[in-house]
């Protein structure tokens, strides 16, 4: 007589996912294999991110990749190996991308708010500040700016509201006369010609208004036509609307002139 073997054939009849182990002749046991667990007929495979979530941080994501096994990713906002994750503040790269001029806070995963400094304007993400300061920063209208400086022109930096017509940098560095105005000591005039005080005109605002008076005393004509702003029939609006906290600029493809 010889021992019957359970186990040879069919695997004994135990799961394929698991051993068949013989304990007596014609006996067996079924073990399921290592990352799976039942009774040995039927073998389940081990999710272990069902449990602990699997050991991952509790900002992480555990995902099962076999039997028993995973893999742990930190979710968006944090940083880590999956098994140690940190917040990542999005205020600490670049002010999360608020302006210079803003603060930015923090306000939950992922989240943050942009919101201007005192004495300056915007949606967090631009901010200005007097129409005086914005004149420097924006390499449209710099130029203008220089020549305020040099004549200490400084009506601007008070509380307005004002409105400016500002001819644009490469306009003023091109046209002869600006040499003659300063030689003949007028450039002061012509600048303040255009400046109106006492307003905050957008473009919208312009276009319902036929003259206003500028600082220089003198009227400044106004006419809409072809969706276009035109001031004394030769200066065209190219930019508009740059709102500063006490005022707003417009830029103009030619120097006006009183």
């Amino acid at each position: 007589c010889s021992a019957i073997d359970a186990c040879k054939s069919s695997n004994g009849g135990c799961s394929a996912k698991a051993e068949c182990r013989r304990t007596a002749p014609g006996s067996r046991a079924c073990v399921c294999s290592a990352g799976y667990t039942g009774d040995g007929i039927v073998c389940i495979e081990i999710n272990p991110c069902l449990v602990n979530n699997g050991g991952c941080d509790r900002n992480a994501e555990c995902t099962q990749t076999g039997p028993n096994q995973a893999v742990c990713n930190c979710l968006k906002g944090y940083s880590g190996d999956g098994k140690t994750c940190t917040y990542i503040s999005l205020c600490s790269q670049n002010n999360g991308g608020c302006s210079e001029f803003a603060i930015c806070n923090d306000t939950e995963m992922t989240e943050r708010t942009c919101t201007c400094k005192i004495n300056y304007t915007g949606d967090g993400f631009q901010c200005r500040g007097n129409i005086f300061q914005e004149l420097f920063r924006n390499s449209n209208t710099s130029r203008f700016y220089f020549h305020l400086q040099a004549l200490s022109i400084r009506d601007i930096t008070g509380p307005g509201p004002f409105t400016l017509f500002v001819p644009h940098t490469d306009v003023l560095n091109s046209d002869p006369r600006v040499k003659d105005w300063i030689a003949k000591g007028v450039m002061a005039q012509v600048l303040r010609y255009h400046m109106v005080g006492c307003a905050n005109l957008l473009y919208k605002d312009l276009t319902a208004i036929t003259n206003i008076t500028s600082l220089q005393g003198d009227l400044i004509h106004i006419s809409y036509s072809q969706n276009s702003l035109v001031l004394n029939n030769q200066a065209e609006i190219t930019l508009s609307d740059a709102v500063g906290t006490n005022g707003v600029i417009h830029v103009i493809n030619q120097i006006l002139v009183p």
